[in-house]
């Protein structure tokens, strides 16, 4: 089983304004509402590749109820902690000639609620997968990753972790399975910036020296590269084709990758996997469809260095 944990989901209000004027009565052309969060996106597009998994996390109030609803209308299987106070967030996306965001802030999450998440992790069984993906809100501890991965430690689960600079830094002591930061994620952990496939591949090493097994690195239109644990290195360009949102590519990238070695055991075929699925939902105005993805696998691309 793969479980995903997000801490703050929200509802995804996309709104598409054209000429978007601050101060002025702006009306939309289109608009979208969709679960997210990025252990949810996680989520949504397992179930969609057909992947059994379990989502949790924290609800609260009517937006909770709508998230809830959403998720089980894409065949994914929530189990929820609810809070008692609050209302999941709402999260404001406008799409014009430029993109802005306002994100909402999040219900507060007591100590119980925490106690109850550990409770669900000490079900999890020896072979599942965990993914641990997002930033932590500033109403839970910040050392949460790390002691979420040292309850685990020694039971033979393997946590995927999507964070960025001193969050996925702090977890690698407790060699998770897999990490996936950007490119641009990788040069801020070590205050460079990285031009090159070389020097990506360089500081991606120092991360599994650092006690990560392998390291996905997504890289936008550069496609991605993958160092796993038996000393390979993977890299590839992605599939062509028209960027509509990059919304949610990574979580979907991180999923394909699991649905790949789960069905296979091969890293290359998880990240030839991976990248198709992140392009996927790339090319789309939300996350990736299994026939989506098939479409994407056929085209030529050269997966080795």
């Amino acid at each position: 089983m793969i479980y995903t944990v997000t801490f703050n989901p929200s509802l995804d209000y996309v709104v598409h304004v054209p000429r978007f004027q601050t101060g002025m009565v702006n009306r939309t052309e289109t608009e979208q509402l969709y679960p997210g969060g990025k252990g949810i996106n996680v989520s949504v597009v397992l179930s969609h590749l057909g992947v059994e998994n379990r989502a949790l996390g924290f609800l609260a109030g009517f937006t909770g109820d709508e998230i809830q609803r959403e998720l089980c209308e894409h065949g994914c299987d929530g189990d929820f902690i609810r809070l008692p106070e609050g209302n999941s967030r709402i999260n404001v996306k406008i799409k014009g000639e430029q993109e802005s965001e306002i994100n909402g802030q999040g219900p507060k999450i007591p100590r119980e609620a925490i106690e109850q998440l550990f409770e669900k992790l000490k079900r999890l069984k020896t072979g599942d997968f965990l993914v641990l993906a997002g930033s932590i809100p500033n109403t839970l501890p910040g050392d949460m990753y790390e002691r979420i991965l040292a309850g685990l430690q020694g039971r033979g689960i393997r946590v995927a972790v999507d964070a960025t600079k001193e969050l996925l830094l702090n977890v690698l002591p407790y060699h998770p399975f897999f990490i996936k930061p950007n490119n641009h994620e990788l040069g801020e952990m070590f205050g460079k910036k990285l031009t090159t496939d070389e020097e990506i591949i360089c500081y991606a090493k120092k991360l599994q020296e650092m006690g990560a097994q392998n390291v996905l690195i997504s890289m936008a239109g550069e496609g991605g590269l993958l160092l796993t644990e038996d000393g390979r290195t993977y890299r590839s360009l992605p599939p062509k084709g028209k960027v509509i949102n990059s919304v949610g590519a990574g979580d979907s990238m991180v999923a394909g990758f699991l649905t790949g070695y789960r069905n296979t055991g091969d890293y290359q075929k998880a990240f030839k996997l991976g990248l198709a699925t992140g392009s996927a939902s790339a090319f789309k105005e939300w996350l990736a469809e299994k026939q989506d993805v098939a479409a994407l696998l056929d085209n030529p691309a050269d997966y080795g260095l």
